[in-house]
């Protein structure tokens, strides 16, 4: 029997990358999972692979953007399955512009309803029944850029990874002794298809040095499984070999720059 044998997961963002990774890691402990994200197709591609190695998938597709979207997807998962006993954020996006000089409030909002917003939304939703029955763990991957701002991950990016920790925070020091688990992980440089979206989208040579999806999702799978009486509130992950960034750097300083600024 697995860990998760008779829990409820849910995984945002699941479609591909860190978000894929986990859902097949969940489900191979016994859970029901249940993703989410802006495409179908990729969507049931995940459900496909999980339910052909004995596990149990359900997915449907949300556009994260729009709270009331959010909110449903919550409401029909427990209509479906009954409770939601793990809450794994995962989704999220940056923004083409990276400085603050640039960002357009378009981007910024962008940002913000899907990595702050909908993990908001989503957390609350969940809440009740973890309450009720004293026990839940919500995970939010967040990014080093909550730590270290910059230009890497661009100023709308790390402020949204910012607010959640603090969020994940707020979680475990009001709700530990009802039974609730926040914790939020931080990982540096992963090579996920987010990184497509980049000013300067990283070659193979960058992103040979980088972490890995699944290693993400091995320390999401920790934090899910250790036994309720123990907490994991935050982890820092990074690669072991730091790159020369400073080609990132200066691509990234004039990302959505007027023609002509300086």
């Amino acid at each position: 029997m697995g860990a998760l044998e008779g829990q409820v997961a849910i995984v945002t963002g699941a479609g591909t990358g860190i978000g894929e990774v986990t859902a097949s890691m969940l489900a191979a402990e016994g859970a029901q999972v249940v993703i989410c994200g802006r495409r179908q197709a990729p969507l049931d591609g995940v459900v496909k692979t999980i339910e052909k190695g004995g596990g149990k998938c359900a997915a449907r597709a949300v556009d994260l953007e729009d709270p009331d979207a959010a909110a449903a997807f919550v409401t029909w998962t427990l209509e479906r399955f009954g409770r939601v006993d793990v809450l794994v954020n995962n989704a999220g996006h940056s923004s083409h512009a990276r400085s603050i000089r640039w960002v357009g409030r378009k981007e910024w909002d962008s940002v913000m309803a899907v990595n702050v917003h909908a993990v908001y939304v989503l957390t609350q939703a969940v809440l009740p029944g973890m309450i009720q029955r004293k026990r839940g763990t919500i995970v939010t991957v967040g990014s080093l850029a909550a730590l270290k701002a910059g230009l890497i991950g661009g100023a709308p990016y790390g402020a949204a990874k910012a607010a959640v920790r603090n969020l994940m925070q707020h979680i475990h020091n009001t709700l530990r002794n009802e039974g609730i688990r926040a914790t939020i992980i931080m990982p540096a440089e992963v090579d996920t298809p987010i990184l497509d979206k980049r000013p300067l989208p990283p070659d193979a040579a960058a992103r040979a040095t980088m972490m890995m999806p699944e290693d993400v999702a091995r320390a999401i799978m920790l934090c899910v499984t250790l036994p309720p009486r123990t907490v994991v509130e935050e982890m820092v992950i990074s690669p072991t070999i730091l790159r020369d960034q400073s080609k990132d750097l200066a691509v990234a300083a004039k990302a959505g720059a007027p023609e002509g600024a300086v």
